[in-house]
């Protein structure tokens, strides 16, 4: 062999030394940067998830970082807090990935506040891309679909990007642990994967677990649901093969289009049944050619008005059972009320009934965007009420059921 041969032979050895020192020096880096972030979700979070599985969502990463802001970092003491974790793909930049936060009832903030306005909207009016309305708005709930129970319902619910498990504290809990806790794990990036749905819910219930724990909250959680979370629907469906939580109004609205010229809703979004489940909703929509027919039957001056609140045409019923009817509230010019079990009433365009559940108090809510409920008859809208609760308290086997007066589905309140 001659001494170039010798050479090269030599260069290329040190050279195979080199780069497998430098990979192993990555390595090592890399595993640096990924304890470093490990540790850094831990204290952000208050060590209430493992860091190892906030890293492996979204595909796994090295290097993740928690957001500065103390508003943005739980402390348990306080119980009304969240952290929030970026991803770090690359020096300075960072792009969403988890968020957990941890709620408990308390009497000054309903758990579950209800938004009969445009926060509470479950429609986007752009296309995917931003830029142009879509032409068949009510087509897809895209901005708030109906969530889904978790396993037998009293583990929580969940949706294609959050999972949110609750506790009830029972008998032995501390005197300062509240009554019910909402622990909620959610992706912050689109198309989460059926791999980190699973993932969210692991999340949520270790620290759900570890949150009641360190309270004094003495609870029991059942376990998750066996195999994968399926997807959550979105799409609407026509009413007339409306089932689960949504069957009432096939049952006795489907037939009619609608009532003394007032469209009624012609689409629905449904969750199973459940006879456990603590909070049970339902999603009523009109599609667009009704809506058009209705917009063109209004005065001149409002019918521009009323055009550009497309999506607004939908009705949400929603029952809330034992600690949940307990948490139910809403906001009303800029404070918030509570819905007191046992009281039946009215805000704006949110009715409310009552009724006992299995020995439990439930309240039964139908509420809408002003937009629509101002678009039907008082008679309808005590007609659509009274179906809902008629039959969620029948199927339930609920007593001592309260309705509102019909004075309040007279007038709407407004602002």
């Amino acid at each position: 062999m001659g001494t170039g041969w010798i050479r090269l032979w030599r260069w290329t050895a040190w050279g195979g030394i080199g780069l497998s020192l430098y990979a192993g020096w990555l390595t090592v880096d890399d595993a640096r940067d990924r304890a470093s972030s490990e540790r850094e979700i831990s204290t952000a979070c208050d060590r209430l998830v493992s860091p190892a599985e906030v890293m492996d969502l979204r595909g796994g990463m090295i290097r993740a970082t928690a957001s500065t802001y103390d508003a943005d970092r739980i402390d348990t003491h306080k119980l009304s807090s969240s952290c929030t974790i970026y991803k770090v793909p690359g020096p300075g930049q960072t792009v969403g990935l988890f968020t957990l936060s941890v709620r408990g009832s308390s009497a000054s903030e309903p758990l579950n506040k209800i938004y009969n306005d445009i926060l509470g909207d479950p429609f986007y009016d752009l296309d995917a891309g931003g830029r142009n309305a879509k032409r068949d708005i009510t087509a897809v709930a895209d901005r708030r679909p109906e969530p889904q129970p978790l396993g037998v319902g009293t583990l929580g619910w969940y949706n294609n990007w959050y999972t949110m498990v609750r506790a009830e504290c029972g008998p032995g809990s501390r005197a300062t642990a509240p009554r019910l806790l909402h622990v909620m794990a959610r992706a912050d990036y689109e198309d989460v994967s059926a791999a980190d749905r699973r993932r969210l819910a692991r999340i949520a219930r270790s620290a759900t677990e570890r949150l009641a724990s360190r309270i004094g909250c003495r609870t029991r959680l059942p376990a998750l649901p066996d195999g994968s979370l399926p997807e959550a629907p979105s799409a609407l469906r026509p009413a007339r093969a409306a089932g689960g939580s949504c069957g009432w109004f096939a049952r006795r609205f489907a037939g009619r289009a609608q009532v003394q010229g007032k469209p009624l809703p012609d689409r629905v979004l449904e969750v199973p049944t459940r006879s456990a489940n603590p909070v049970e909703g339902c999603l009523l929509a009109v599609s667009p050619e009704p809506m058009r027919q209705a917009i063109s039957r209004l005065p001149e001056k409002k019918r521009e008005l009323v055009r550009s609140d497309l999506t607004h045409w939908w009705v949400r019923t929603v029952s809330y059972f034992g600690s949940e009817a307990a948490a139910v509230g809403f906001r009303d010019l800029g404070k918030d009320q509570f819905i007191k079990p046992g009281t039946v009433g009215h805000n704006r365009t949110l009715w409310w009934a009552s009724s006992v559940c299995a020995g439990q108090p439930a309240v039964h809510t139908v509420f809408s965007d002003f937009t629509y409920a101002d678009s039907l008859d008082p008679q309808t809208r005590s007609d659509l009420f009274h179906a809902y609760v008629d039959d969620i308290t029948k199927r339930r086997g609920c007593t001592h059921v309260k309705y509102p007066a019909m004075k309040d589905f007279q007038d709407l309140d407004t602002f």
